[in-house]
Order: structure tokens, then C-alpha cells, then sequence
């Protein structure tokens, strides 16, 4: 019905470049790279770093950034922010070569804190005075 002209050429080299199906989300982070709002390459990556890591919800809080807002694992995150400066590369007519030296400039989530279990003798023993050794 459309001729592959018709197609934008950015939006086609993200089709080409994440063709599997469980490539379709990178696809579309691709191609949003593609339609970004910066008339450059560094605002172009800006848009990305906006689209794929998350700030904070609260200020002063690191932890709300992760409050629905974030792609989920750090690997997403980064996929995400992959395929968005695919898109912007393609857009600008970057080599390959310079587009994959790109890297972000967030950090990675904190680990999460370690919890000790509260287990020792005293615990255990103050526990069974509290239970009634009563059966039914």
C-alpha cells in the first residue's frame, strides 16, 4: 500500500536494527531517539538520559526514583538509553563506532540494604514463653 519511501529513513534503521520481537521495546526507544526535540547530537542524548533514568520524585530522596518511574532493572535502563542513542545516531548520521562509545552519565541504583535477621538464643527462647504450649 506504502512505498518504503514513505517510511522516515531514521524510523527505518531502528526497524532493521531490533527486527525480533523481543526487541519491539527497544525498537520504540529507538525510534523516540529518532523523533527526539534537540536540533543536536548532545541535546539528543540529553533526551535520552530523560527518557530512560528517572529522577527522583521526592528531592532529597534517592529511593523514590524507583517509585514506578524507572524501567525496572538497571540492564533496562541501559537498553533503554542504547537504543535511544541508536535513534539519535541515525537521526544526525553518527558512525556506528562513536554511537556505541556513548555511555551514561547516571550512576546505578544503590544495592539494596542488607537486613540481619534477628535470630539468637534470647529471640527464640522469649518467643516460646509468649505461645501457650496447649493443644487442641
Amino acid at each position: 500500500m506504502f512505498s518504503g519511501d514513505w517510511t522516515p529513513p531514521c524510523g527505518s534503521c531502528c526497524t532493521k536494527k531490533y527486527a525480533s520481537l523481543v526487541q519491539i521495546p527497544w525498537r520504540v526507544f529507538c525510534k523516540k531517539g529518532c523523533n527526539a526535540d534537540g536540533d543536536t547530537w548532545e541535546e539528543c542524548i540529553g533526551k535520552c538520559t530523560e527518557i530512560c533514568y528517572k529522577d527522583p520524585v521526592l528531592e532529597d530522596r534517592q529511593w523514590s526514583a524507583y517509585i514506578d518511574r524507572s524501567p525496572g532493572q538497571d540492564s533496562y535502563s541501559l537498553e533503554c538509553f542504547n537504543a535511544c542513542v541508536s535513534g539519535c545516531g541515525y537521526r544526525f548520521e553518527i558512525p556506528t563506532e562513536k554511537v556505541e562509545e556513548i555511555k551514561p552519565n547516571r550512576p546505578s541504583k544503590p544495592p539494596p540494604p542488607e537486613v540481619k535477621p534477628t535470630t539468637g538464643p534470647d529471640s527464640a527462647a522469649g518467643s516460646r514463653e509468649d505461645v501457650p504450649s496447649t493443644s487442641a
